[in-house]
Formats: C-alpha cells, structure tokens, sequence
C-alpha cells in the first residue's frame, strides 16, 4: 500500500462518528468552498487586502482600488464583482462613486488564507 494509506483496516468507531456528526454540512461546507475560491486569484486577493487597509476596514472606490493594485479599472470592477457574488464585499453607490468595504466574513477569510493567527468564526 501506499504511504498515505493504512496498512489495517482499524477505525476508532466512537471517536470516529463522534467527528462525523460534527462536521458540516454539506451545504454550508459548499457556500464556505465557494466564499474561498472568491478569494482565489491573486488580483481579488490584493483587492481585499487594500479593502481591509483602507483606514482600519473602511470603504475604498473602484478608482483607488484600480491606481493601488495597478489593474484597470475595468478589470477592478470585474473582480469585485466576483468578491460581491461570494459575500466576501459589499457594495454602496455614492453619487457617482462606488465604494466596496469588507464583510466580516471577507475579513475572517482573508486572514484565514494569509494564514494570520486571528480566530476565524465569521465563515
């Protein structure tokens, strides 16, 4: 057999079911799935690590977003987007401006997947 597998067949039935029983289920382990590939690219990655930098987690517009991650604004625009979609961002209209902040769970996210030792709950 190969290295990643028992050699015997012995599981630890009570413990086991134990672990089982808690583990989530399989819609809610799907939407969480779905929120980190939001997260994915290395474009949406830097758009919410700005977001969590803008004054301690406030807002940001699609301008300063595109001149801090020098992409276009287009592009920007798309990826947030994709951030909005998963409940990663959050969106309001300003006039003529659209200004995007991080949820909570964006900011429990991107601390998970930049690996920070903060307490992730809000996913």
């Amino acid at each position: 057999m190969g290295e990643d597998r028992c050699d015997l067949l012995c599981i630890d039935a009570p413990l086991a079911e134990g672990i089982r029983e808690k583990l989530l289920k399989e819609e809610v382990a799907r939407g969480a799935a779905e929120r980190a590939k939001g997260l994915s690219d290395p474009t949406r990655l830097t758009l919410a690590a700005a977001l969590r930098e803008a004054m301690g987690g406030g807002e940001l517009c699609v301008c300063d977003l595109a001149w801090i991650s020098a992409r276009s604004q287009n592009l920007v625009s798309h990826h947030l987007r994709i951030l909005r979609s998963h409940g990663i961002v959050r969106s309001r209209r300003d006039g003529k401006l659209v200004m995007y902040s991080l949820t909570e769970a964006g900011r429990s996210l991107l601390a998970a997947v930049l690996g920070e030792t903060k307490a992730v709950t809000a996913l």
